[in-house]
């Protein structure tokens, strides 16, 4: 069972079907079970995996799909970091558009975050009108909080009302209603966080150590770059390090690029500290030497650095030091990345990747020589056990029938104006990337099959996801 580091709260779902007759059975050459790839058969009854079974086990007339040689079966990704800005900014995305580009890119759960969407989602009334925004899921989605100046002392509310935890920032988000939280705010959303066993989710760079702002930089990348110096992320994550100390408060820095700040989070951790961390497929992937001048697209914060950076998170990425890989999917309009004609000071920042953020990651790790079985763990069960979402990520007896057929060995040039994304706009246009997913599977229905002439199905059998806190046993 996916169980989360330092109690975190789970995730609540249906139990499983126990009704005999239909089903299905998946016969695979290849599936990523207990952690390593080999032939089995999966049975899938109603919502759930009713049993996992020798690849040739005799049929007893349960209906039977055969899964091609070139392909792997996967439990469904998770996803714990998404923006997708609905309601009040649908133009940058939505919910339609992005769990269409989800599915198609093999993530069957996501975690959205409080904003860029309006109102943020930082008090109960807002949580339901996200709720609302949603409609009939495709997928399962769940939702962050926001701690904002405002919502400190109410946090309760948030938690009560079903958010994973509460997301803050060191340093301005880029939006005007989700502003920053100063030193003693920080300090004081930590403490209710420890009194209220809530995860702490941190933007962590430092704003006085931040050079650029929302001026202008130009089009060369190197000056936006060095005006988000390393320095100012290890400078929050030491803020963060020393109130998670200070309270007992779980948390969790998010989209980490600096190796030094995973050095300073692998010895908190050592130390007792209750933190953990995260990266993205774009700091593993792109070298900022190959930053074209007014590729904005590549505009992100903390920015891609590169170099021993990204070695080091790769190392961090195989010990589990970095326990997820999220796409920190943060979309916007060409006209906002466009700002100031491609100046890397005034455009928007943010990297469109949500469908293409597993491929993106396993292209960079085959091509270090790091299996699929190393790197599918921070994809499923990483982010699933950082938010405290139980019976995802694995395929096992009991787990929900949440599962793609990817190949691994397929390639295929990035078209950004064929995503399912709202806008034709991401980093990785043009790129050749390894692996393609076939199909989707959500609680047992397919969502998402590229062999028919609509690979979207027609189902929509996504749930909207809560905590459920485990009350301790007598």
């Amino acid at each position: 069972m996916s169980t989360s580091a330092d109690s975190a709260p789970t995730a609540s779902t249906e139990p499983a079907s126990t009704a005999p007759g239909a089903g299905l059975l998946i016969r695979a050459s290849r599936a990523l079970v207990d952690g390593r790839i080999g032939p089995a058969a999966i049975l899938v009854r109603g919502d759930r995996i009713a049993g996992v079974l020798p690849v040739d086990t005799p049929g007893d007339g349960t209906a039977e799909h055969v899964v091609g040689p070139d392909l792997v079966v996967l439990p469904g990704l998770v996803d714990s970091h998404v923006h997708v800005n609905d309601p009040g900014r649908t133009d940058w995305e939505g919910f339609p558009t992005a769990l269409r580009a989800a599915a198609a890119g093999g993530v069957t759960t996501i975690v959205d975050m409080p904003l860029n969407s309006i109102p943020p989602t930082t008090t109960p009334e807002a949580l339901e009108l996200k709720r609302a925004a949603v409609g009939v899921p495709l997928i399962d989605v769940g939702f962050w909080g926001g701690a904002i100046p405002s919502s400190l002392g109410k946090l309760d509310a948030l938690r009560d009302n079903g958010v994973f935890g509460v997301k803050s920032f060191l340093s301005p988000s880029g939006v005007d209603e989700f502003p920053a939280l100063d030193p003693d705010q920080f300090a004081a959303m930590m403490t209710e966080c420890a009194r209220l066993d809530l995860l702490a989710i941190v933007h962590a760079e430092d704003p006085e150590l931040l050079t650029g702002g929302d001026r202008p930089l130009g089009h060369h990348y190197r000056p936006f770059l060095n005006s988000r110096p390393p320095v100012a992320e290890t400078s929050a994550v030491a803020r963060v390090i020393a109130e998670a100390r200070r309270t007992g408060a779980r948390a969790h820095v998010l989209h980490v690029s600096s190796g030094d700040a995973v050095d300073m989070i692998r010895a908190a951790r050592a130390d007792g500290v209750r933190i953990t961390a995260e990266t993205c497929p774009h700091y593993l992937f792109f070298d900022p030497a190959d930053i074209p001048d007014s590729a904005t697209v590549f505009k992100c914060c903390p920015p891609i650095r590169g170099g021993d950076d990204r070695d080091h998170l790769w190392e961090a990425v195989v010990s589990g030091d970095i326990m997820a890989i999220v796409s920190d999917h943060s979309p916007s309009t060409r006209e906002l990345k466009d700002r100031g004609d491609g100046d890397f000071g005034l455009a928007w920042g943010g990297i469109a990747s949500l469908q293409l953020a597993f491929s993106a990651s396993w292209t960079a790790a085959r091509g270090r020589g790091i299996s699929l079985e190393t790197l599918l763990p921070r994809h499923t069960t990483g982010p699933a056990d950082l938010a405290g979402v139980v019976d995802v990520g694995e395929i096992r007896a009991g787990a929900l029938a949440n599962l793609i057929e990817f190949a691994p060995d397929e390639v295929h040039r990035v078209d950004a104006a064929r995503l399912e994304h709202r806008n034709p706009l991401t980093a990785y246009n043009g790129e050749d990337l390894y692996g393609v997913v076939h199909r989707t599977m959500v609680r047992g229905e397919v969502v998402y099959d590229t062999a028919g002439a609509d690979p979207f199905t027609g189902a929509h059998p996504g749930r909207l996801i809560t905590p459920v806190v485990r009350t301790p046993a007598a």
